[in-house]
C-alpha cells in the first residue's frame, strides 16, 4: 500500500509539473512573446528574429520557462559574430538576451559599448545616430539591476567619454553609480566622478569628492598596519596627488580670488587669450569636405569639434544633440538623416582635414536639402594644460571676432561656436556646382602661403624663455 501511495504521489507531481509547464508555455506564447514582439524586438528584424536566433528546441525551452539557460546559449553564440566583425547580427541577440534574462549585466554593458562605439564608417567615425539606443539600453539595464553600480557607471561613461558634452547627465549617472555599495570594490572608478564634477563646472563638489575619497583611502591604508598592500598605498598616493594638483589649479586659475571678489590680475586666466578662430570649407569632390582654419593656441592638444548634420536633425542643439530625448531601445536609427561628427586636430596653430563621406552612403545618405556645418569648442572638455589658461568655464578665452565666443550655447560657459549652412547641391556638386567648387570662409580665416599639408608633421614647440 505504501508503494502504491508513493507511486500515486509521484504521478500526481509529474502531472502537476506538466500542467504548470504547459501553463507557462501558454502564458509565454500568448502574453510574453507578443509583448516582446511589440515593445522589444528590433524593427529591422521583426518576427524573423526568433526563427533566426532560436532553434525549435530552444524555442520550446524558452517558452517552457528556461529563459536564463537560453539567454546564456545565445550570448555564447554572439562571440562568433564579434570575432567575424558581423556587428549587425549581434543587435538582435543583445535584445533577445536582455529580454529573456534582464539580469545579464555583462550583456547590457557590452551592448552599450557595442552600439555606442562599434558602428563606424571607414574613417572610424562612429554613427552617432545609434547613441539614443545605447543610452536607452543603459537606462533599462540600470532600472532592471538597481543594486549594482555597473550599468549606471557604463551609462555615465558614455556621456563623459563618447558624447563628451551635456556633463550634467554624466554627473547624474556617475553619482548614482557612486551611491552603490559594490563600487567600493573598485575604488579607482570612484575617482572619475571628481573629473566629471569639474567638467560640469562644479569645482567645489569635485574638491569635496576628492577629500571624501582621500579620507576613505587613508583609513583603508591605516588598517593595513604592515603597509604591504601596494594597491592601497598607490590608491592613497594617487588621490592625494590629484587633490594637491586641484588645489594648486584652483589657486592659479583665480578660483579663490573670484569667490572672494578680488581682482584676477596676475592669475593664469588673465588677460583672456585670443583664440583667433577662422575656417574655410571647400568641396573638392562629391561628399568630400576639406576644412582648413586657424586657431592661435600653440600647444599640441587642441581639438575642435566639427559637425555636419541635417538642418532639421531631431533634438539637435548647437554643437551636439539631446541624445536621451527618446528612451526607447530602438536599434533602427533614422536612415534618412545625416549626422557626421569629427575632431579637427590643431598643430602649429592651424588645422587642415579632408573628411570623406562618400564611402558609406547608408551612414551619410544626404537626403535633405539643407545642412548645417558647426564648429564647437567647449573649454570644459579641454586638456588640463590648456584649461590652465582658459579656465574651467572659458573665463580666459576670447576672440577678436566676438561673434565666435558664445555664452548661450552651454550654461555658465564661454564656448567657441560658429556655424554655416550648406545645400545638398553644394555637397553633392550638382547643378551650378558641377563646374564651380563651393568655398565658404569665415571672417576670421587667414590665408597662408605655406602648404600646410607639407609642414603639419613639424610641431613648433614654444620656448620657455620666449623672445
Amino acid at each position: 500500500m505504501a508503494y502504491k501511495g508513493k507511486a500515486k504521489l509521484r504521478n500526481t507531481l509529474l502531472a502537476t509539473g506538466v500542467v504548470l509547464a504547459g501553463m507557462q508555455a501558454v502564458w509565454s506564447s500568448c502574453f510574453v512573446y507578443p509583448r516582446w514582439s511589440k515593445d522589444y524586438s528590433p524593427v529591422q528584424t521583426g518576427r524573423d528574429l526568433i526563427a533566426g536566433s532560436l532553434s525549435a528546441d530552444q524555442m520550446l525551452f524558452a517558452l517552457a520557462g528556461f529563459r536564463e539557460l537560453i539567454a546564456g546559449i545565445l550570448w555564447v553564440r554572439a562571440d562568433s559574430f564579434f570575432e567575424s566583425g558581423n556587428y549587425d547580427a549581434i543587435l538582435p541577440i543583445i535584445r533577445l538576451v536582455t529580454f529573456l534574462d534582464p539580469h545579464q549585466i555583462d550583456v547590457y554593458a557590452t551592448g552599450i559599448w557595442h552600439i555606442g562605439y562599434n558602428f563606424t564608417d571607414e574613417e572610424q567615425r562612429s554613427d552617432r545616430r545609434y547613441l539614443p539606443a545605447a543610452l536607452a539600453l543603459g537606462a533599462e539595464g540600470a532600472h532592471q539591476n538597481p543594486t549594482t553600480y555597473e550599468l549606471y557607471y557604463e551609462t555615465g561613461w558614455l556621456w563623459y567619454h563618447k558624447i563628451d558634452d551635456n556633463y550634467e547627465k554624466a554627473v547624474y549617472w556617475m553619482a548614482q553609480a557612486d551611491s552603490k555599495k559594490d563600487i567600493m570594490s573598485s575604488p579607482a572608478r570612484r575617482n572619475l566622478l571628481g573629473r566629471i564634477y569639474e567638467r560640469n563646472g562644479e569645482v567645489e563638489k569635485a574638491l569635496d569628492h576628492w577629500y571624501t575619497l582621500y579620507d576613505i583611502a587613508a583609513a583603508e591604508y591605516d588598517k593595513d598596519t604592515e603597509h604591504r598592500n601596494f594597491e592601497l598605498h598607490q590608491n592613497k598616493d594617487t588621490i592625494e596627488q590629484n587633490l594637491d594638483t586641484m588645489l594648486v589649479r584652483m589657486s592659479q586659475r583665480g578660483f579663490f580670488a573670484a569667490k572672494e571678489h578680488r581682482s584676477l590680475e596676475g592669475y593664469d586666466i588673465n588677460p583672456p587669450f585670443d583664440v583667433g578662430f577662422g575656417m574655410k570649407v571647400s568641396v573638392p569632390s562629391e561628399r568630400v569636405l576639406r576644412i582648413q582654419g586657424n586657431w592661435n593656441v600653440l600647444p599640441v592638444g587642441t581639438r575642435i569639434r566639427c559637425i555636419l548634420r541635417d538642418k532639421n536633425f531631431p533634438n539637435a542643439i548647437p554643437g551636439g544633440a539631446l541624445w536621451d530625448a527618446d528612451l526607447d531601445v530602438n536599434f533602427n536609427p533614422q536612415r534618412d538623416k545625416t549626422y557626421m561628427m569629427d575632431q579637427l586636430f590643431v598643430r602649429n596653430q592651424r588645422f587642415d582635414k579632408t573628411i570623406d563621406m562618400s564611402r558609406d552612403p547608408t551612414m551619410y545618405p544626404f537626403i535633405s536639402d539643407d545642412y548645417v556645418l558647426e564648429f564647437y569648442y567647449n573649454p570644459r572638455s579641454a586638456p588640463q594644460h590648456i584649461q590652465d589658461k582658459f579656465g574651467w568655464n572659458g573665463e580666459g578665452m576670447t576672440d577678436s571676432t566676438a561673434e565666435d565666443i558664445r555664452t548661450d550655447i552651454r550654461a555658465n560657459t564661454r564656448c567657441m561656436f560658429y556655424s554655416v549652412e550648406l545645400k545638398k547641391d553644394q555637397i553633392l556638386l550638382r547643378n551650378q556646382y558641377r563646374t564651380q567648387q563651393p568655398v565658404i570662409k569665415s571672417k576670421g580665416f587667414r590665408e597662408t602661403e605655406e602648404d600646410y599639408n607639407q609642414s603639419k608633421d613639424r610641431a613648433q614647440i614654444p620656448s620657455l624663455r620666449g623672445n
